[in-house]
């Protein structure tokens, strides 16, 4: 039922082409850069610089250095979709972990740990990644993990309480009867159940790790140049733009139409799993 409802949503969709798209894009940048742009990402033309649309061979034109805008939008969204997975991935992994065991135990532990949470929920985000990221020079999953510290606190206080009404349930109290441990408890029986939670914050939070990891690099404290983000893109062309609005343009509609392509699957996804959630 959840994936019909998914299905018969256009909009997530129109969404969830856009997003799979780029992703195989990305995947395939070498592919591109060598049969349908013919440009890698660094090679530089000073005499050809601020070139326009399919102008002078570059497909979506060149930036201040020479270099081809295409193909640097394509490497970067490896970058920036890589470090926003990536962040994901390790916010899912730790929120899980915390948001289980706070719930399943409860009592002093649960009291600790969410305690520990109401702390990080306390220290504004951007000023520790701000602290962290001026401090260190980090390699992308450097920074994936910086962006998971921040990000894995509210999920760990969802998964926690979907997990004090599930541990409730009938089929929990029968299988601590028949002596299954507390350990298989929680990830067989459990942890699986609270799977759509983890699914629809997934999918509503990577749009906002996308937008961090784009403003960490436009500040300069994110991912290095030479290495093309789109973040950094942004921060290079903000210096040329009045010579050539595509630099600026081009990275940054590519960030919002992806932003919001995963916003539209987000949507779906939370109205697919929980239809009373519809407006």
């Amino acid at each position: 039922m959840a994936s019909r409802r998914f299905r018969g949503n256009k909009m997530a969709m129109v969404g969830l082409f856009f997003v799979l798209l780029m992703i195989l894009t990305a995947i395939a940048a070498p592919l591109v850069s060598k049969h349908v742009t013919g440009h890698t990402p660094n090679a530089q033309n000073l005499r050809l610089k601020f070139s326009g649309f399919n102008e002078n061979g570059f497909l979506l034109g060149s930036d201040n250095l020479g270099r081809d805008t295409a193909t640097r939008l394509v490497y970067g969204a490896r970058v920036s979709l890589a470090v926003a997975g990536m962040a994901m991935f390790f916010a899912i992994t730790i929120g899980a972990v915390v948001g289980v065991v706070a719930g399943y135990y409860g009592g002093i532990v649960d009291t600790l740990l969410m305690r520990y949470v109401d702390m990080m929920l306390s220290i504004p985000t951007l000023f520790i990644l701000l602290l962290v990221a001026s401090m260190f020079t980090l390699s992308p999953v450097a920074l994936a993990l910086v962006i998971a510290f921040v990000s894995w606190v509210t999920l760990s206080r969802l998964i926690r309480g979907e997990v004090i009404s599930v541990k409730e349930r009938d089929y929990i109290d029968a299988a601590r009867v028949v002596g299954v441990g507390d350990r298989r408890i929680m990830w067989r029986h459990i942890l699986p159940n609270v799977l759509p939670v983890v699914i629809v914050w997934a999918s509503l939070t990577v749009p906002a790790l996308i937008l961090v990891e784009a403003s960490l690099s436009y500040l300069g404290l994110g991912v290095q140049p030479p290495t093309a983000s789109w973040g950094n893109m942004l921060s290079q062309a903000q210096l040329s733009y009045t010579q050539s609005i595509l630099v600026v343009f081009l990275p940054g509609l590519t960030i919002y139409l992806t932003v919001f392509a995963i916003n539209l699957v987000g949507n779906g996804l939370r109205d697919a799993l929980d239809p009373r959630l519809t407006d």
